[in-house]
């Protein structure tokens, strides 16, 4: 790992933990064993460092899946997947970190990180769009039924993996969240196939 990606690691846990405004650039320096001098040698301000952070650790299920080629039954499969991997990579060893930790730390995004929005919207939009490829496959090839509303159903997808953070503070176990969301996803695909 290069310093600067240790840096970044060990600011979003003290961000995560103390929030924006109670991390100080001592607090950074101290944390990475390194002085404000050298701090600011890769950083130039607080800002800066905490939308790496954002940009790093924010997550947003994304679906890493080809649209085309393959069946909404193995795109919410791959989904699953990746979401799983995603939250055990960023948070399993993280001993520090509680769901409610990571709600206040989106919450300061916004009020520090103000173009975040802007950047997520034309993200998100893009992943909802996927979703509609995929749904209209699967009417095509008669995976799922043609009666439904497909803007709908994909933003509605959409909203059942950005609810893993809340399963997160229910349950507090990344484990039983993951689990929760495949039950949903899955719970959401039989009622869209075709009897």
């Amino acid at each position: 790992m290069n310093t600067k990606d240790f840096i970044i690691d060990e600011s979003f846990k003290l961000f995560l933990a103390r929030s924006y405004d109670g991390v100080s650039i001592n607090d950074i320096s101290n944390a990475v064993c390194m002085t404000k001098g050298a701090l600011y040698h890769h950083f130039k301000s607080k800002e800066e460092l905490f939308k790496l952070v954002v940009d790093k650790y924010l997550y947003i299920p994304t679906f890493t899946i080809d649209a085309k080629t393959n069946s909404l039954y193995k795109f919410i499969l791959q989904g699953n997947i990746q979401a799983e991997k995603k939250l055990l990579f960023y948070f399993k060893d993280n001993k520090v970190f509680t769901p409610l930790d990571y709600f206040s730390f989106v919450s300061e995004i916004f009020r520090h990180y103000p173009d975040f929005a802007k950047k997520k919207t034309k993200f998100i939009n893009a992943e909802i769009e996927k979703i509609t490829l995929i749904l209209h496959k699967a009417i095509k090839i008669r995976e799922i039924r043609e009666d439904i509303n497909v803007p709908l159903i994909s933003s509605s997808f959409f909203s059942i993996n950005m609810g893993l953070l809340s399963n997160l503070v229910r349950k507090n176990s990344i484990e039983e969240s993951i689990l929760i969301l495949r039950e949903q996803n899955f719970e959401f695909y039989k009622l869209l196939k075709r009897s």
